[in-house]
Formats: structure tokens, C-alpha cells, sequence
């Protein structure tokens, strides 16, 4: 059965995938005036299967195969951690369960956050914010809440590097802050010149990602820190790419002030359309009263408690955020224990420099420096070769059972293709990805045009990007 029909369209009057017993209460007869039956689809049960197994095999993650999404870390998730979320123990807890009944969880939610203080360096942190942006405008609010709380009013501007995520100009504006933009230098790191001339007493913040979305570390961090604190600011990390660095060095360390991290994409959660996500905000003790409520804490009797904060800029999730999330996250962090967690970054680091230095000589990428968990190539000039461009490769990719890197960002690489392998790939993977794209590239300079019709087996091959922007179909109608 293939997958091109809705479960709705394979409906058929009177088909039955479950036979339910005559209820033996007696039927009740709603009073009110307005009732509407529900038109659901009616499926043998083998129909039913066929459907979503046949759908199942059209989604591409990375337990189908290489998936090196360049600043998204889609790392293999180890079952165990999915399993242990799924015990009843944990899944049947109701969210307004008094805290002395819910003991067990509120340690796990305790113990995590200290895990986390101890890898970033931070001296308190929340677990609430629901993925990595929300991490960031919960962040840019206790910010936002510091300066004020001083009486310092006039800090309104966050400064972003060109290179920086999108979601960072994007949640510093939803927050009420002006953005200011600033250059990369000749070595793709922060102008220093030009954050001098940009920081001041209007200054909230410099968000910053280290490692760089280009994969590589910012070796004048300490350096930006001052910088930014002798204007008065504070020091943001957007925690994206801690899987290069974890365990090795911390962003507390470098100078940071307030970190977001990304459960789902660094301690085994599911990342995307697989979520729900994590992210867990860290800060310095300073900043820790306006940290969302409530927090947990552990009583001097050994209990675990809900806690509150006259200056917490109040709660930023429905009760206290992904708790399951938090399961898996802490697992990992337990099985790997201090040692694993560093061997963990340095596999990820490896492995981008194995992939990187085997296709260099083909695709263009940053030379003489080592990058770290991931890598930008550009393709720049193969494409005033030859005309194949970076989408051309990566749908090509797809045709060979891979799915592709991310495509044109950073803005400041054109015909950008980053990649990032992750420590869990082994060998065998990266020299079969290696082979793959030396081949795709020779293959641009031998049949341009066959690239550009990429890909060939896919059920979809390029859709109309833009239409499908522009006119949404988000909803099937019954004819």
C-alpha cells in the first residue's frame, strides 16, 4: 500500500477495525438542542495498519539512517532512556498531585538541574521553558527583569552576531528588546572592533553560541566577555551546539551570565517533529531570584519542594514544564556519567574533522582550524562551474538514502551546506557519506542537469517551496 491517500479517503461505510461490546448501563439521552456526530473514518483493521506503516516508512530520522542536520545534533536517542519515561510510575502522575506524593519526581526534577549547574557552570536553574526559543525569551526576560531591578531602565538593545541563530534576533524582539547586529571578522568570530563601538549603556546583552553556528569555538570569548561587562551588559548562551563542549569546558566559565540548553538535541531527547523539547535556562546567582516559578528545592529534613520568588518573572509553562523530557535527559546524563559525557563531545568534534578533512578538497570549507561538532561547506564555486547549486546536492543525497545537511545557513556562507555527524555515528557511516558526496560531486561536473532533477525516488521531489507558503492547505474537506 503506498501512503498517498488520507485515512479519511480509504474510508468505507461500515468497515470496522474494532468490534466494542453493547455498553450494559443505561443509554442516556443528551437534553440539549445542538448535537453533531462525529464523521470518523471507518477502516478494517488491516487497512488501518497498512496506512500508517506505509506512512511510517515515508518519515526519514536517524534511525533510518545518516542524518547529520548541521546545528540540530539529530544524535541517536538510546531506547533505555525512552523505555524508563515510560514507566507507569512516572506517566500516571497527575500534574496537581500534592508534593508529598510526588517525591520521586520532584528529585528527579532537583537532581537534573544540579546535573545541569554542574556542566554549565551555573548557579541555579530552571527547568520550565519548553524548547530551546522559549529558552531564550525565558532568558532574555530575567535579563530584561535584573537591569530593571536595579533601576537600570535604559538597557533596551541585545546585541546579535551576524552568524547567530534565528530564533535569537527573534525571541530578543518578542522580549521588547531593539536588536543590533554586528559583523563577523576575517576569522568568522565577533568583530571585537565592532562590538566596542556597539556595546554600552543601552546594552541588555550579547547573545552568543560557542561553538559559533560555523563550528568554531570563539577563542576571543574572554575577551568579549569584558567587553560586554565593562558596558554593564550581560553574557547569553545559546546552549545549540553544547554537545562540541560539554563536559570539557563551560559556558559559566567563559564569562556567561544566563545559558539556555536544548535537552532534546543534547541529552537524549527527540529533536523536531519528534518532540516535545526541553529548554532549561542556567544563570549566575545574581540573576537567580527572577528564575520562573516554582522551583524545586531540597528541605533540610531530605523532602523535596515547590518553591517561589517575590521577583521570578512568573511561570513560563503549564505547571512545570516536559517532565518526560526531563526522564530521558537524566538518564543519559546518569549512564554516561562525567567521563562519558566529555568522551561524548569528543566523538562529536572527531567525527566532524574525519567527515570535513575527507571532502574538503572538493567542497569548500574554513582552512586552518579545526572545526568543532559541526562544519559549514559552500559550494560556491562549483555552482559557477557547473550550475548545480547546494539544494542540487542535497537532494541528491536523498536519492542515496541520506538525509541532507542544512542548506544555506549560516547567511553569511553562500550556497552553505553545514554539517554535523554527531558523536554516535560510527566509521562505517562517515565513509559511506564520504563516498557519497565525493560522487555526487563528481557527478555535478559529469551530468549537471541529472543532479538538478534530484531526487529521483522520492515520493515528493521539489515542491513549489513558495506556493506552498503562500497557500496553505492545512485541512481535508469532505466532498
Amino acid at each position: 500500500m503506498k501512503a498517498d491517500k488520507l485515512i479519511f479517503e480509504r474510508s468505507s461505510r461500515g468497515a470496522r477495525a474494532a468490534t466494542i461490546r453493547r455498553p450494559d448501563v443505561p443509554t442516556y439521552t443528551l437534553k440539549c438542542a445542538v448535537r453533531q456526530e462525529l464523521d470518523f473514518p471507518e477502516i478494517p483493521e488491516v487497512t488501518l495498519v497498512r496506512h500508517y506503516t506505509a506512512l511510517s516508512r515515508e518519515a526519514f530520522g536517524v534511525d533510518n539512517g545518516f542524518y547529520p542536520l548541521g546545528s540540530c545534533t539529530m544524535k541517536y536517542n538510546p531506547k533505555l532512556d525512552e523505555e524508563i519515561a515510560a514507566l507507569s510510575g512516572f506517566t500516571d502522575i497527575h500534574p496537581l498531585a500534592p508534593e508529598k506524593s510526588v517525591q520521586g519526581a520532584l528529585e528527579v526534577i532537583y537532581s537534573l538541574g544540579e546535573a545541569l549547574k554542574e556542566i554549565t557552570g551555573m548557579d541555579a536553574v530552571t527547568l520550565q521553558p519548553a524548547a530551546g526559543a522559549h529558552g531564550e525569551y525565558t532568558g532574555l526576560s530575567i535579563i530584561n527583569a535584573y537591569h530593571k531591578g536595579r533601576g537600570d531602565f535604559a538597557r533596551k538593545k541585545i546585541i546579535v552576531p551576524d552568524s547567530a541563530h534565528g530564533t535569537n534576533p527573534a525571541s530578543a524582539a518578542m522580549a521588547g528588546f531593539e536588536v543590533i547586529n554586528i559583523p563577523s571578522d576575517r576569522d568568522k568570530g565577533v568583530d571585537l572592533d565592532a562590538l566596542r563601538a556597539a556595546a554600552g549603556a543601552d546594552t541588555a546583552a550579547l547573545m552568543l553560541t560557542n561553538p559559533t553556528t560555523l563550528g568554531l569555538f570563539e577563542k576571543n570569548i574572554e575577551e568579549i566577555a569584558e567587553i560586554v561587562h565593562s558596558a554593564g551588559g550581560l553574557l547569553y548562551y545559546d546552549g545549540a551546539n553544547l554537545n562540541a563542549v560539554m563536559g570539557i569546558v563551560r559556558p559559566g566559565d567563559m564569562g556567561f551570565d544566563v545559558v539556555h540548553l536544548n535537552l532534546h538535541k543534547t541529552f537524549s531527547t527527540p529533536h523536531g517533529g519528534g518532540g516535545p523539547g526541553s529548554g532549561p535556562v542556567g544563570c549566575k546567582a545574581a540573576l537567580e531570584k527572577y528564575l520562573p516559578d516554582p522551583r524545586v528545592v531540597r528541605k533540610d529534613d531530605g523532602k523535596y519542594a515547590f518553591a517561589y520568588s517575590e521577583d521570578s518573572i512568573g511561570k513560563v509553562s503549564s505547571f512545570y514544564g516536559n517532565f518526560l523530557v526531563y526522564l530521558k535527559a537524566y538518564a543519559y546524563i546518569l549512564t554516561l556519567g562525567a567521563e562519558g559525557i566529555r568522551r561524548s563531545a569528543e566523538g562529536a568534534v572527531l567525527n566532524a574533522n574525519y567527515l570535513k578533512s575527507n571532502i574538503s578538497d572538493l567542497y569548500s570549507t574554513e582552512e586552518g582550524r579545526c572545526c568543532m561538532h559541526e562544519f559549514v561547506a559552500s559550494v560556491e564555486k562549483l555552482k559557477e562551474e557547473t550550475g548545480v547549486t547546494a539544494m542540487d546536492i542535497a537532494k541528491a543525497m536523498i536519492d542515496r538514502g541520506m538525509h541532507p545537511p542544512t542548506m544555506y545557513f549560516p547567511a553569511i556562507v553562500h550556497e552553505a551546506l553545514m554539517f554535523e555527524p554527531t558523536e554516535t555515528e560510527d566509521k562505517a557511516t562517515l565513509d559511506e557519506a564520504i563516498a557519497v558526496l565525493r560522487e555526487i560531486y563528481a557527478e555535478a561536473k559529469e551530468t549537471p542537469e541529472t543532479l538538478k532533477k534530484a531526487p529521483h525516488s522520492a515520493p515528493i521531489s521539489r515542491p513549489d517551496e513558495i506556493l506552498a507558503a503562500r497557500s496553505q492547505k492545512l485541512r481535508w474537506k469532505k466532498q
